[in-house]
């Protein structure tokens, strides 16, 4: 339930487009004006010492958790990384928002851009998706954003007819392959088969393209799409390999695009010759070329879909089939029998709609374990951000960094915050609740649009989740998930 301060005013979900803060109690004007506290330490000496907790000695949680208890704020400047000695253009200074009213601040876009800050103020070179900048790396006031959103928006709407029947024919062939692994040596890891069907799934649905057409993708696309994900976006990831190997090696420098050039321009041909459906409209009805059409449909396979539902899709499984979740497990079981039985073909958007506990479920699996968890966005103006406790002047230029998994703990919003609750998102409290759930780059009440930087397809993750987790308890009335494997299954009686 959430601990809303007395003059707190609901977000009208119907209204709420991103382009303003979600209101928490008490009003700015209310509210002390404090300095930020915190540093960036000695030029070079303070980026790296920062850098080295982050990646290393702390970790990001310990890094920002600390970092709140040593200025009791939840608002302060801090580095983070990359930075020099081989990141010469790239300024680790932040000023971090880690409650959930001051990041709510990052998605007003009438005080902050997003041009170049997806992952901070370091950016890929443009090498990766066709020597030009994608829409994720466009602000709302450029017009080529506006063209590129749309035609996201109209994918998505596009794809929605076979969106359903897709799913469920390769859930089962993904959940055939689990159970034949299990067969044989009684687990079945994930993450190959789970990537194969993510690849498959989203090359059908967005693209219209279907992967079999040619066998060296079919095989090799979601490797192709991996590799081309993990060089991007090394130095800013932890991989888990010894320290400080992965310091010095992964965290050190960017690598060059010709690592992946080939497999890239394998993909590049195989969305030219089986999506051209896709890309005419992209050309016809968006105003785009087909370079830069081709280039953003592979960044939102690649990146937004494949990229963001293998980190989520995981978590969603492990949580689901967590040993201790048994009750949890009953209680999805349940709803989703009452609702649609058995049969696979009864499974919709709509049907999932129906299903209050699976859709809190997704939502809490969100909430504790956001697919991106850090956030950025650069002061478009002078202004004042407010925290819970406190206002703090932001100047014009300054690059803020929200880092999810702590903001959705935050006490004053969630009761039991490190507490995974089924129930927490259910009933009038729960719906309130999604005023207040970020994940999406905007809140889960809020509608993506041309003027916002809101996932295109949130309300598309958060429902396909929801009818992964029905077809799950349609299939099985229980499943066992440990470290990263399917370890037993007990078929639907």
């Amino acid at each position: 339930m959430a601990k809303m301060m007395s003059g707190s005013t609901p977000i009208n979900p119907d209204s709420y487009t991103g382009t303003s803060s979600p209101p928490l109690t008490p009003p700015p004007a209310s509210l002390p004006v404090r300095t930020i506290p915190g540093g960036y330490g000695w030029p070079l000496l303070g980026p790296i010492s920062d850098r080295l907790d982050y990646n290393w000695f702390q970790g990001p949680n310990t890094f920002f958790t600390k970092r709140i208890e040593k200025h009791k704020s939840t608002v302060f400047r801090t580095n983070v990384p990359p930075c020099f000695p081989f990141f010469l253009g790239v300024n680790p200074n932040v000023v971090a928002v880690l409650d959930v009213k001051s990041f709510s601040h990052l998605f007003d876009m009438e005080i902050v851009e997003k041009a170049n800050v997806l992952v901070g103020d370091f950016m890929p070179s443009v090498k990766y998706t066709g020597d030009m900048r994608v829409c994720a790396y466009l602000d709302t006031s450029e017009p080529k954003h506006t063209q590129i959103k749309n035609f996201s928006l109209d994918i998505l709407k596009r794809s929605s007819k076979t969106w359903v029947p897709t799913l469920v024919n390769e859930l089962n062939s993904m959940f055939e392959t689990f159970e034949s692994d299990i067969s044989k040596s009684n687990s079945a890891s994930l993450l190959p088969t789970m990537q194969k069907f993510l690849f498959n799934f989203f090359s059908l649905t967005l693209l219209g393209a279907n992967p079999s057409a040619s066998p060296e993708i079919a095989n090799s696309g979601y490797v192709m799409l991996d590799t081309w994900l993990a060089i991007q976006l090394a130095p800013t990831v932890s991989i888990g390999v010894l320290q400080p190997l992965e310091e010095i090696f992964v965290h050190s420098f960017s690598y060059p695009y010709f690592l992946v050039k080939g497999s890239y321009e394998k993909l590049i041909q195989f969305v030219k010759n089986e999506a051209k459906e896709v890309l005419n409209r992209g050309k016809s009805e968006f105003g785009l070329t087909e370079q830069e059409a081709i280039h953003n449909l592979l960044f939102i396979l690649g990146f937004n879909a494949f990229g963001g539902f293998t980190i989520f899709l995981p978590t969603l499984l492990g949580n689901l089939g967590d040993e201790k979740n048994a009750e949890l497990q009953e209680k999805l079981k349940n709803e989703v029998r009452e609702k649609v039985g058995l049969k696979p073909e009864n499974l919709s958007f709509e049907s999932v709609k129906e299903m209050e506990l699976v859709q809190s479920f997704v939502y809490e699996t969100l909430r504790l374990s956001p697919p991106v968890p850090s956030q950025y966005a650069r002061a478009r103006k002078d202004f004042k951000l407010s925290s819970h406790d406190s206002v703090y002047e932001i100047k014009k230029g300054e690059l803020l960094c929200g880092y999810q998994p702590l903001v959705m703990r935050d006490p004053k919003v969630f009761d039991d915050p490190e507490k995974f609750v089924l129930e927490r998102f259910t009933k009038e409290k729960g719906k309130e609740l999604l005023n207040y759930l970020f994940w999406s780059n905007g809140p889960q009440t809020g509608r993506p649009t041309e003027s916002n930087k809101q996932c295109a397809a949130k309300d598309v993750v958060t429902l396909t989740a929801s009818l992964i987790v029905a077809y799950v308890f349609q299939r099985y009335d229980s499943v066992s998930f440990s470290s990263g494997s399917l370890t037993s299954v007990k078929k639907a009686s």
